[in-house]
């Protein structure tokens, strides 16, 4: 924590916005879409939108203005506005608690209530001059916090839902897409486990642990949504939603005549993706640097460096191209080796060994042998070699990592003309589909999430769970008996400052609390504020029972997960011993140093 002002740091490409205008052009976007043929929509949504930020930044005084525009299409484009924002890029960093306490339960207890964490920091942003920033409109601390059954509202930017899609593509990533990504994931985990417990020290220095944690964040989250679309409930509740919805557009002729084939339209597609399920498994999220072999996807890009340039493409072309050659990671080489070989294992176990694309790949080898094979045949491996062999015309297309590529190529291209053909396809049945639902239900349905500002309202209150109830509030107490409980595993670590402050904080201090608030990723760091627009927390999780939320929410046991603003002040006061913050925050006093805070408290 920074002690004085003057000790604040600057954060690089750090933005914040405030909103200050949403400006409604539905009928402007819907009246143009409208006037041409399907076929041509997307491209004349996507440019008018283009034409339609520049006119309302130009409006404001242009780039240099200090404002930003976002196009913001709510209701699967049923819906347009224009965002206005207010942009400050001078922001500096005040304090972040320890990442032991930040992450407090590590992997173990993610998902979960109760929960001990303290995942906050504070950032404070300064105008041009480098003075902090003064505003009339702020939300104050509120240092009482809340009492069960208060209301709370959650300002912030939920990330995506899927909610208005239809059953049959609820089906499909049942039964393939996010099944698919799941198994995708767990296999990439247990290489990177392997990996990191054989090489802990190479594991830290190209920090695996946190990319570890991450695909296990990913795992979890596609394994309870997985579970919640094999709930025959939830589905039965998406079926009479569904009815319902196809019910009111065979009422009305005029919505019959326009959406009245839709549903079965989505139904369509999702059959033929389907049919190319074997290539969907074969190749799910080809080309993650974590979830690949780096010198897999230098190869996919090298060859295509190479045939641009058989072709005569320009130079420009080229270098975008060898971009992609030259941001890819450098991965250890044993891990490198894994990972290929992890990839070959999963295009057999999906296309089959009797495939072409296989029998060509491995050549009678197993997915390691020939991972080891390719590393040693090739000038891709390291990423300086790369660059310099396809800038330099050494890397040919006989290189072992091009070859490899070449071999399974016509398979990820099958993947790729799946992509072309009924992704501009979905695009508009979804489109159509979301303006059905507006004009039939209007705002009486929320929009599904799509990163833009929104308030989620709830109630603080707990819930049953596993043959007992979630209080709504954990403490302090909890916190310690979670370490002590666990001692020695490092996921309940607490810092050696924690330990030394225990007898000086107050451990009935709330901790943590749950709401009713319906929330999603890109929800974190969302300020909760009480009916009087006082802060008392910031969001940080949901719990297990949540993560069906990204299709249906069911109030009964989905919960959002909060850092109690009690706990952040006990603990700036007893911990940090950051006095000026806790002053500014309760009282709106900016003190420069922490000397000055301390008379003044």
């Amino acid at each position: 924590g920074a002690t004085d002002l003057a000790d604040e740091r600057p954060v690089e490409d750090f933005e914040a916005d405030q909103l200050v205008e949403i400006v409604d052009v539905t009928e402007e976007v819907n009246a143009a879409v409208d006037a041409v043929t399907t076929d041509q929509r997307a491209e004349v949504r996507e440019s008018l939108l283009e034409e339609i930020e520049a006119r309302i930044l130009e409006q404001r005084g242009g780039e240099d203005s200090g404002y930003a525009v976002e196009m913001i299409s709510l209701y699967n484009g049923g819906r347009t506005s224009a965002y206005v924002f207010r942009r400050y890029t001078n922001v500096k960093l005040v304090m972040a608690p320890e990442l032991q306490i930040g992450f407090f339960g590590g992997d173990p207890d993610n998902f979960t209530f109760p929960r001990y964490n303290l995942d906050f920091s504070l950032f404070r942003v300064y105008d041009d001059e480098d003075n902090p920033l003064a505003t009339e409109n702020y939300f104050p601390f509120d240092k009482d916090g809340l009492q069960e059954g208060d209301p709370i509202f959650i300002v912030g930017n939920p990330g995506s839902t899927h909610r208005l899609q239809t059953v049959a593509e609820l089906e499909f990533r049942r039964d393939i897409s996010d099944r698919y990504l799941l198994e995708t994931f767990r296999r990439r985990m247990r290489v990177l486990d392997a990996f990191i417990q054989a090489n802990p020290e190479i594991a830290e220095q190209h920090n695996l642990r946190n990319e570890y944690f991450s695909l296990g964040n990913s795992e979890e989250a596609y394994d309870g949504q997985i579970r919640g679309l094999e709930d025959p409930l939830i589905m039965a509740r998406r079926k009479d939603t569904e009815r319902d919805f196809q019910a009111a557009i065979d009422a009305d002729p005029e919505l019959t005549s326009r959406y009245g084939d839709l549903i079965e339209r989505v139904a369509a597609v999702q059959e033929q993706k389907r049919a190319s399920a074997p290539v969907l498994g074969a190749f799910s999220v080809f080309g993650n640097p974590y979830l690949d072999s780096s010198t897999l996807i230098r190869g996919f890009f090298a060859l295509q460096v190479i045939s641009m340039r058989q072709n005569q493409a320009s130079a420009e072309e080229i270098d975008d191209m060898m971009e992609n050659v030259i941001g890819t990671p450098q991965m250890p080489p044993e891990l490198d080796a894994a990972l290929m070989a992890d990839r070959f294992a999963e295009m057999r176990d999906y296309l089959g060994p009797d495939h072409v694309a296989i029998s060509g790949l491995l050549r009678g080898g197993t997915p390691l042998q020939t991972a080891q094979r390719i590393i040693a045949g090739t000038m891709l491996a390291d990423s300086a070699v790369a660059v310099t062999a396809l800038q330099d015309g050494t890397a040919t297309p006989a290189d072992a990592a091009v070859q490899a590529v070449i071999a399974f190529l016509p398979a990820f291209l099958e993947l790729n003309a799946l992509f072309v053909e009924v992704g501009s396809l979905e695009e508009e049945l979804a489109a159509a589909l979301g303006r059905a639902r507006f004009e039939i239900y209007g705002t009486a349905v929320p929009p599904d999430a799509t990163f833009s500002l929104r308030i989620a309202d709830g109630v603080a209150i707990g819930y049953e769970y596993n043959g007992t109830v979630a209080p709504v509030f954990t403490t302090f107490y909890g916190l310690y008996d979670r370490h002590y409980s666990n001692e020695g595993d490092e996921d309940w670590a607490l810092p050696d400052r924690w330990l030394d402050a225990s007898a000086t904080l107050d451990l009935r201090t709330p901790m943590n609390f749950v709401s009713t608030a319906d929330i999603i990723g890109g929800n974190s760091g969302s300020p909760v504020l009480d009916r009087d627009l006082e802060v008392v927390g910031v969001v940080f999780d949901g719990n297990a029972e949540s993560l069906p939320g990204d299709y249906i929410y069911l109030p009964e046991k989905n919960r959002s997960v909060t850092v109690d603003v009690r706990a952040i002040l006990e603990v700036l006061d007893k911990i940090y011993d950051l006095d000026r913050l806790v002053l500014e925050l309760t009282t709106g006093e900016l003190a420069a140093t922490e000397a000055e805070a301390d008379r003044r408290r």
